[in-house]
Order: C-alpha cells, then sequence, then structure tokens
C-alpha cells in the first residue's frame, strides 16, 4: 500500500485535526504510505478535489478545533446535488467518487464521522472500495464504540455555560432553560446537566410530563430555593408528544433540524408557576473550540489504529473504544442502531439520588 485518503464528513466537532495529524504521521512514519486530504467530505471525493498531507501540513493542528479539510453534511455521492436549468436535481454519482479514487491511485479510504458518514461509507464498501471508519459526533450515539470523540469536549463546554448561567439564575430569582445539542440521544443533556448541578433534566429516553416540571420549581420555591436550572436536549419530547423540529433542510441525508424545545417549555413554566423564566440554545458553542485533553488522547488513538487496521487489510471496519482498549468492530454493525441512554445507566440512577428530577 503506497497511497491512502481521508476525508472528514458530517458535523464538525473538536478533535477532527488530532484524527488527520494521527492518520498522516503513523502513514508516513510507520509505513512509509502517503496521505491525500479530500476536501469537504464526500463533496471533494465526488468533484475530485483533494490536496496532498504531508508532516508540515498536519503540525500545529493537535489543538485546533474543526476540520482543516472542511466537510459538509449535504454531499451524498448516492445522492449528489446536481444544478441544471437553475434548478437542483439529486444524482447518483458513486461511480464517479470511486473512479476518482482509482485515478488518484488511492488504494483505500478513512472515513471520519458519525452514522450518516459511515452510512455512506458502507455503501461505497459494497461497490467494492476498501474503507475503514473512524467514529466521530458530538452526540455519542454511535453504536459499536464506548465513547466518539467530541463528546468530552461539547459536554466541557455546556458545563460550563451552565455554571455561568447558574449564577444569574441565582441573582435573579429566575427559571433559567438551558437547550443542548444529541439529537435523539440524551447524552449531552444528561451529562453536563449532571456535572453542572442541573436541577431538572430532560431527555429524549424520558418523556417528561410538563405538570410535574413545574411542581418541582414550585416545590423548591417552598424550600427557599427561588431560581431553577433546567437542562433540556433538543430531543426531548412530553408524554403523549412529539419533539420539537426547527426546520426541514432539503436535500441533506438529515433534513429534520431539532430546535425550539427549550423555549416551548418555558413558556409553559412562566405560565403555570408566574415566575419568571429565560432560555439559552447553546447551539453551535458545543461544537466549537480547542479539544480537551480526553478528545485529544482518544481522537489520536483513533487515527493511529485506523492506518494499522488498513494495514492488516481490516477494511469495512469502525475503529472503536472498549473500556480503555481500542478495538474495531464492522461498520454495517456500527451503523444499525442509534446509541441511546439507557434508562438503568448509572448516571441517571446517581442524579436521581441526589434529587434531580427528569420530569417524570
Amino acid at each position: 500500500m503506497k497511497k491512502i485518503a481521508v476525508l472528514t464528513a458530517g458535523g464538525d466537532c473538536p478533535g477532527l485535526n488530532a484524527v488527520l495529524r494521527a492518520v498522516v504521521k503513523t502513514a508516513i512514519n510507520d509505513y512509509g504510505i502517503s496521505v491525500l486530504g479530500i476536501k469537504d467530505g464526500y463533496w471533494g471525493l465526488v468533484e475530485n478535489e483533494m490536496q496532498h498531507l504531508s508532516f508540515e501540513k498536519v503540525s500545529g493542528i493537535l489543538t485546533l478545533g474543526g476540520t482543516i479539510l472542511g466537510t459538509s453534511n449535504k454531499a451524498d455521492p448516492f445522492r449528489f446535488p446536481v444544478k441544471k436549468k437553475g434548478k437542483i436535481t439529486y444524482e447518483d454519482l458513486s461511480d464517479k467518487a470511486i473512479e476518482n479514487c482509482r485515478k488518484r491511485g488511492i488504494e483505500a479510504l478513512i472515513c471520519i464521522g458519525g452514522d450518516g458518514t459511515l452510512t455512506v461509507a458502507n455503501k461505497l464498501i459494497q461497490k467494492g472500495l476498501k474503507i475503514v471508519g473512524v467514529p466521530k459526533t458530538i452526540d455519542n450515539d454511535l453504536s459499536g464504540t464506548d465513547v466518539t470523540f467530541g463528546f468530552d469536549t461539547a459536554v466541557a463546554n455546556a458545563t460550563e455555560a451552565i455554571d455561568k448561567i447558574h449564577t444569574t439564575a441565582m441573582s435573579h430569582h429566575r427559571v433559567l432553560v438551558i437547550e443542548t445539542m444529541g439529537r435523539y440521544a440524551g447524552w449531552i443533556a444528561l451529562t453536563s446537566g449532571v456535572a453542572g448541578g442541573g436541577d431538572i433534566i430532560l431527555i429524549p429516553e424520558i418523556p417528561y410530563d410538563i405538570k410535574k416540571i413545574c411542581e418541582r420549581v414550585k416545590e423548591r420555591g417552598r424550600r427557599g430555593k427561588r431560581f431553577s436550572i433546567i437542562i433540556v436536549a433538543e430531543g426531548a419530547r412530553p408524554k403523549d408528544g412529539d419533539i420539537v423540529v426547527s426546520r426541514i433542510v432539503e436535500g441533506s441525508p438529515e433534513p429534520i433540524r431539532l430546535g425550539g424545545i427549550g423555549q416551548k417549555i418555558g413558556q409553559e413554566i412562566e405560565k403555570r408557576t408566574g415566575i419568571e423564566t429565560r432560555v439559552a440554545v447553546l447551539g453551535h458553542l458545543q461544537r466549537g473550540g480547542t479539544p480537551t485533553a480526553f478528545d485529544r488522547i482518544l481522537a489520536t488513538r483513533y487515527g493511529t489504529h485506523s492506518v494499522h487496521l488498513l494495514k492488516q487489510g481490516k477494511f469495512g471496519h469502525m475503529v472503536a473504544l472498549k473500556g480503555q482498549r481500542i478495538t474495531s468492530i464492522p461498520i454495517s454493525q456500527a451503523i444499525k442502531k442509534l446509541k441511546l441512554v439507557p434508562l438503568n445507566h448509572p448516571l441517571i440512577q446517581a442524579a436521581r439520588s441526589v434529587g434531580t428530577s427528569f420530569g417524570d
């Protein structure tokens, strides 16, 4: 094996550059393999936009957030947007992507991404491409690995925001509702909520009852606690209700964009309790900034191991963390279902023991 390529697709997250650095340095140092970086995820694979990644190119990027290659969460080779006569149509250009790899002399590909990215990778594998996956998502919802890189940094960012919001909630005797990311999994809300001392944590896995939320807020008031901190995952939903959709993005592999649940809950609480309520949507703050030490280390371990897998011929596998050990599982297995928070998770049990409500 003399030449490989690497791409970062889907949403950005801290640690992507650490993986790229590890891939390039391991490929060159251990095996003498040259590496091409594909620009903007699968878009660059279809449009043949690539660049050589040298030692110099990846030097100094370990602490840098985002990705030096760029990314896209819309460019799916199997449903690629093409403008014709002023209108966007979608075509299967996967053969073109594979042909670009052949022309460039790319013998194998490392795809860094979440369930959407790896679902596309699995389709390309079925068409003959040799691929190894690296699990990336701040949501931590990818099956087959204990932790995805980017999650720890997102939790740290959310926890810092909760800490700062805590003081203003105390000062003004308000209810503060803090909306986190996470899509259909409550990992970020649960973990940052426990770390930030949230009074109420609402996650998709536990449908909430607004009456019980309001009762908890009023109960705290009766005990002299004139403020409450509520952490809500963007995918949280009421019992006998549904998730709140912010908008639909046409052409995206994941067209549904969640958002607005925090505002909905805030309005209900203020109306039912009469207590002034404010809402803070953390949004993309959680995705940005320098990765934590944990994510830098995990990303480095993932990146080095992904190159070793290629060299060992373990194509179609995704690197994974099991306990303290880096291993791998088939990509087809990793994308079968989302990893949701189990109802018996130790963090849920610990939170309930210290008096945190889950709105149920």
